[in-house]
């Protein structure tokens, strides 16, 4: 292991944290709020972060490295990006402020906060503004700017865009960064102008665009976006929610005129057919309960949009709705949005590939000797490329199941438990019962909201990259 260039890297990303911070620092001196707990994070982080990228090291790096540097930079941003929270003295222990970071980091959402209104407007513009760093992803976020992080940085690329199949856009990985972002920096521009033109105040239009893109799902309100009661904003939500929940490589096929190539996305088909599909089923099931049609398919079509891209957001409490309305929020928790999208989960390309996998097999009972090749967009998938698919899904259900059992702990409801550890996992942030759409974390344990921090890091890294972190192997010499 190369550790001196790893923790150099490491000192690379905390600069570009600490060069973050400054700008939630503006807001409260702009709000005329106490800039302290910012400055007290900025000096370490940035000090640290110099010292560290100061180091000489050999330039010899591997997928190990990357893959193991990854979950180290994370976990280092969340835990740094803690400290405004604990300087604050809004939060009662640091479990709650390291829930709270990595809810923001992973775009999971969540809260540890019963009452979210009464924090100043720093910490508010903090929690929106971490979310949407971490939506494009930390590495990416720093290889744009900061490209000579040293080391492969196609590897740390891999490691950390979600997905199956690893899509780039040009051959050079930060260029490739550099237009992620670009299309990044276009969606919240165009959805700021959009909600502020609908009627959102500035501070709530600026922190829900940047919970909105990357689709995490802060909100400044403890009724979330139901508490505006504009509809115009929820259509705008619903819209750039599945933006969000796109392929980024979609965007870019659109841009340099290839939008036919975009529209025969399998993925892109397969996540808007279950996106319509549930929405009707949704809508037919809550209608009884809603005095006017439309009002019913709005709310239907937000807070399925809202699950499957793991946004989080709501305008109403789905608590209330039928038990068959909720069995389908539940399992669009699981579906989640497309691969190299911000949004969470296992992704429509994991699916659509188990799914085809899954009927090569049964088909191979019938005729052993057929020939059946799984495809995706009409290119042979490979077998190690299924293999890494099974196992994902192997490794995402022992974790769910695990959580569940370790959540359960604090003595919740099992509804409660499962839905805490799927949010979490899936970073999705609500659940159902306690942890539904106006609901919140804060009467878990502090064991438990460290323990769901840590999954929700799991889940944004896409499991391995953090379970290498634990393996023995990863440490060894050899």
């Amino acid at each position: 292991m190369n550790y001196k260039l790893m923790l150099r890297m490491l000192g690379r990303t905390l600069q570009v944290e600490a060069l973050c911070l400054l700008v939630p620092m503006v807001v409260s001196l702009y709000y005329r709020e106490d800039p302290l707990p910012f400055l007290y994070t900025i000096l370490p982080v940035a000090i640290l972060g110099t010292l560290l990228s100061r180091l000489k090291a050999r330039a010899e790096f591997f997928s190990r490295e990357g893959f193991t540097v990854v979950g180290l930079i994370w976990l280092a941003f969340c835990l740094f990006g803690a400290l405004p929270f604990w300087f604050s003295g809004e939060f009662p222990s640091f479990a709650d402020c390291f829930f709270e970071s990595a809810s923001g980091f992973t775009t999971t959402g969540g809260t540890a906060l019963a009452d979210i209104e009464s924090l100043p407007r720093g910490i508010l513009f903090w929690r929106a503004f971490s979310s949407w760093i971490g939506g494009m992803g930390v590495l990416i976020f720093t290889m744009a700017f900061l490209p000579k992080v040293g080391g492969r940085s196609q590897t740390l690329f891999r490691a950390e865009v979600p997905g199956p199949v690893s899509t780039k856009l040009v051959p050079q990985t930060a260029h490739a960064s550099q237009i992620l972002y670009l299309m990044y920096f276009v969606l919240t521009g165009a959805e700021l102008v959009a909600l502020r033109i609908a009627g959102m105040p500035w501070f709530d239009a600026i922190t829900t665009t940047f919970s909105c893109v990357c689709t995490a799902g802060f909100s400044v309100m403890n009724q979330s976006l139901g508490a505006y009661n504009l509809p115009a904003c929820e259509i705008i939500a619903i819209v750039f929610m599945i933006l969000g929940s796109l392929n980024f490589a979609v965007f870019f096929l659109v841009i340099t005129g290839r939008a036919r190539q975009a529209l025969r996305s399998d993925e892109l088909k397969f996540f808007l057919g279950i996106l319509g599909v549930v929405s009707l089923l949704v809508f037919w099931n809550i209608l009884p309960l809603y005095d006017t049609a439309g009002h019913a398919l709005r709310d239907a079509v937000f807070q399925v949009t809202s699950l499957i891209s793991t946004s989080g957001f709501s305008t109403v409490d789905y608590n209330l709705w039928p038990t068959f309305s909720q069995a389908l929020l539940l399992l669009l928790m699981f579906v989640g949005g497309c691969s190299g999208s911000t949004a969470g989960s296992i992704k429509c390309g994991r699916i659509l590939l188990l799914l085809r996998s899954s009927t090569r097999s049964i088909l191979r009972l019938s005729h052993p000797r057929a020939v059946k090749v799984v495809k995706l967009d009409g290119k042979p998938v490979n077998e190690e490329t299924l293999g890494s698919v099974f196992s994902f899904f192997v490794c995402y259900f022992l974790l769910l199941g695990l959580g569940s059992v370790v959540v359960s702990l604090d003595g919740h409801s099992l509804i409660s438990s499962f839905t805490a550890a799927l949010g979490c996992l899936s970073n999705v942030g609500p659940g159902l019962d306690l942890v539904g759409p106006f609901g919140n974390f804060s009467s878990f344990s502090e064991f438990n909201k460290i323990f769901l921090g840590v999954l929700m890091l799991v889940g944004r890294l896409e499991i391995f990259p953090i379970l290498l972190l634990f393996h023995p192997s990863t440490w060894r010499r050899a």
